[in-house]
């Protein structure tokens, strides 16, 4: 488990090997989110990137009887 501290400037490090493995550059965008008692951290993709990230993906579902 990583820790980080909080710098006087409310300011954190994100620790090497989190950012390789989420590809994490300098002026990367994150979303904050408050989760229970939790601080989490979201990278933000362009939309361009996102496409494809649903490939192979199942499309069929069961529906219901009546809603056929």
């Amino acid at each position: 488990m990583n820790t980080v501290t909080v710098s006087p400037k409310f300011q954190v490090v994100i620790p090497k090997e989190v950012r390789d493995k989420f590809g994490l550059k300098a002026g990367a965008r994150l979303e904050i989110l408050e989760y229970g008692n939790r601080i989490e951290l979201i990278p933000l993709r362009p939309i361009k990137k996102m496409r494809g990230f649903l490939k192979g993906i199942a499309t069929s579902i069961d529906r219901d009887k009546d809603r056929e």
